[in-house]
C-alpha cells in the first residue's frame, strides 16, 4: 500500500510538471540567471535583447519577474521594453502551441525593429522546449520559466497566452489561447500596439 501511494504521488508530480529543486541536464529552476544552466544549451534560439529601459511604475503591467533566456541574456519584465512587444507563453506539452509557434515566428520575421517578439517557455524542461522550438522553426528569443511563475502571478493557467506590451511596459492586451492565423496575430498587433505590419 505504501509503495502504491508513493508511486501515485510521483506520477501526480510528473503530470503537474513539477520538478525537484535540483538541476538536471534538462531543466533547472528559473528564478534567476545565476541559479540555472539555461545558457549552457546549444540552441538556435536568439539571445534576449539587452534591456536598458526604465523600471515600469504602472499597475497595469506584467509581474516584475526576471528569467534567464535559453539563447543567452535575460528577460526582466520590470523594465520597459522601449518598443512595442509581443510575449508568447508556450510549452512543449501544449498541443495548440505546435500550431501557433510558427505564426509567432512569422510575426518575428516580419516585425523587424518595429515590434519586439519574445517567448516564455513555461513548466517545461530545457531539452523538450529546445527540441519543440527547433521542430517549429523558432529562432526568436525565449526566456525559461520552468516554475510557471509568470502565469501563476497573473492568476492564469495553461498555455498559450500572448501578451501585447506597450513600449512603456504597460500591458495593452492579453490573448488567451492560440491564434489561428498570421493575419489574426498581425491584426492584434495593429489593434493593441498601433503597429501595422
Amino acid at each position: 500500500m505504501k509503495r502504491l501511494l508513493v508511486a501515485l504521488v510521483a506520477a501526480a508530480a510528473l503530470l503537474a510538471g513539477c520538478t525537484s529543486g535540483s538541476s538536471s541536464d534538462d531543466g533547472a529552476q528559473a528564478t534567476g540567471p545565476a541559479e540555472t544552466g539555461v545558457q549552457d544549451v546549444d540552441t538556435a534560439l536568439q539571445p534576449c535583447p539587452e534591456q536598458t529601459g526604465d523600471t515600469v511604475q504602472a499597475t497595469d503591467a506584467l509581474p516584475a519577474l526576471t528569467f534567464e533566456c535559453i539563447g543567452g541574456g535575460s528577460l526582466d519584465l520590470s523594465r520597459a521594453p522601449g518598443v512595442p512587444t509581443v510575449i508568447n507563453v508556450w510549452g512543449s506539452w501544449c498541443g495548440p502551441c505546435r500550431e501557433e509557434l510558427p505564426l509567432v515566428q512569422e510575426l518575428a520575421d516580419a516585425a523587424g525593429e518595429e515590434v519586439q517578439v519574445l517567448g516564455v517557455v513555461t513548466t517545461d524542461t530545457l531539452g523538450a522546449a529546445d527540441s519543440f522550438a527547433a521542430d517549429a522553426g523558432v529562432t526568436f528569443p525565449n526566456a525559461f520559466d520552468q516554475q510557471d511563475e509568470l502565469l501563476s502571478d497573473l492568476g492564469r493557467r495553461g498555455a498559450p497566452f500572448t501578451f501585447f506590451v506597450a513600449a512603456d511596459g504597460t500591458l495593452a492586451y492579453t490573448e488567451a489561447g492560440a491564434v489561428s492565423s498570421y493575419d489574426e496575430l498581425r491584426q492584434l498587433v495593429a489593434d493593441h500596439l498601433g503597429v501595422t505590419l
